[in-house]
């Protein structure tokens, strides 16, 4: 039994029904038109909604009737190609007309007199019988799950109530954290188009985009442009400027025993993402051994590009990141500052203009590369470097805020790990809220 007060341990075979389907994603003219719930429709989502674009099926009556979805429901990912990503839960949230539980997954149908769904799905996602499940997938290539271990799963039960106020409690979390995806993802939708007018038609002297009414442009081999821009490339700016274009130090000047816990950055292609250097998980040396590579230790005006695999990864060096170290993997440019803004560079280089030349040039066959010939035959359009600057700041403005939506989003998911790590435990328990309800509704 539970230690928490009021607290049952239960079969889910006593609390639901499962029945583990087997609808696949064939259509047959002797059979009825369906809408097929998918694994990916469940693995990818924690609530089964209509916005989910179902695929078209059909499946019998006999199957209709066994395997069609109601709002409640708990579906399961019932195989995998791993032991340690299966049994993966949504709940069905809304009523969908003709849906159907698709191949490779588990419909679980909870008694309402005894299982709140969502308090159910919750604790289908928890560690612990995340591990459950684990031992009992069978398989060598693929692992799946049987009937009898999904049954024989042990569910913490509260009374009813408690587990609908749980729910309540978590889903509202839920339903934030998926309002701050979709603003994030909606921010990021308005700097694509942002970019594009920006690094192909600029800004004027009065801060307004230019257009073909009120600009003139000229031809290049990059399409229109404004005519106060060059069209040039980046190595005739920065050699020709008296800049830097090398690559980090050989494998043979910097070996991975002489890493330490504290000591000089160094930067890899694996730190750079989204156009910015993270250093949770980054590399360092000792100083000494940074001054033997001094040559390669950037500053401020600097561009770290990855030179394999993810071609597309770049980052601007900022302030605090002045002194460190451009890594065996990367190229670093340091560009004349009266010609190139670093964060202009880092933007152009990421956008379409230059990612189409990189793709048609890149070198090897099983990963991708990156060499200084064809990061200096890079042919780019550049603004005056005054131009550049105002819109690198109106992209930084706008990343700003994106970041401080994904610091909310992080904030978000710490809660809601916390609040499932306290309230599907019984640690913290949610009696006190239902009792202040009860004598709210007393006393109204």
């Amino acid at each position: 039994m539970s230690s928490v007060e009021g607290w049952a341990i239960r079969k889910l075979r006593e609390l639901a029904d499962v029945r583990v389907s087997n609808v696949d994603k064939k259509s047959f003219a002797n059979e009825e038109p369906v809408r097929l719930c998918n694994y990916m429709d469940v693995y990818s989502n924690e609530y089964v909604t209509g916005a989910i674009p179902f695929m078209d099926a059909t499946a019998s009556l006999a199957e209709i009737d066994r395997f069609g979805l109601i709002r409640g429901d708990v579906i399961i990912t019932k195989d995998s190609e791993s032991p340690d990503d299966i049994g993966v839960p949504a709940v069905v949230s809304e009523e969908i007309g003709g849906l159907v539980c698709g191949y490779h997954l588990a419909l679980i149908r909870p008694s309402q007199e005894h299982l709140d769904s969502i308090y159910l799905a919750k604790q289908l996602s928890t560690s612990s019988v995340a591990r459950y499940f684990a031992t009992k997938a069978s398989g060598s290539t693929r692992f799946g799950l049987p009937v009898s271990a999904i049954e024989e799963v042990e569910i913490p039960t509260p009374p009813k109530p408690e587990q609908s106020k749980i729910a309540e409690v978590l889903s509202t979390v839920d339903r934030a954290i998926e309002q701050t995806e979709a603003l994030i993802a909606k921010q990021q939708r308005i700097k694509t188009g942002l970019m594009q007018d920006l690094l192909t038609r600029g800004i004027d002297e009065h801060g307004n985009v230019r257009s073909e009414e009120t600009h003139e442009f000229k031809d290049s081999p990059l399409g229109q442009i404004p005519v106060e821009w060059e069209f040039t490339t980046l190595g005739s700016v920065v050699l020709g400027g008296g800049g830097v274009l090398q690559t980090g130090p050989f494998g043979s000047q910097l070996h991975a025993y002489e890493y330490v816990n504290e000591g000089v950055p160094i930067v890899m292609p694996q730190d750079i993402r989204s156009g910015e250097i993270e250093d949770e998980h980054i590399a360092r040396i000792p100083e000494d051994k940074a001054r033997s590579l001094s040559r390669h230790r950037v500053k401020a005006s600097d561009i770290i590009f990855s030179r394999r695999g993810d071609l597309e990864r770049c980052a601007a060096i900022r302030e605090r990141e002045v002194g460190w170290v451009c890594g065996t993997g990367c190229l670093l440019v340091r560009a004349p500052r009266n010609q190139l803004d670093n964060r202009w560079l880092a933007a152009i280089y990421q956008h379409d203009l230059s990612q189409r030349q990189i793709v048609a040039r890149a070198v090897g066959t099983t990963m991708v590369n990156l060499n200084t010939s064809l990061l200096a035959s890079l042919q780019i359009v550049k603004p005056d470097v005054v131009e550049q600057r105002r819109i690198a700041e109106i992209l930084d403005a706008h990343d700003t805020r994106i970041h401080a939506e994904e610091a909310c989003l992080n904030k978000l998911k710490s809660q809601k790990t916390a609040l499932m790590q306290d309230l599907l435990t019984g640690r913290k328990r949610v009696t006190p809220l239902l009792e202040s309800e009860q004598v709210a509704r007393s006393v109204s």
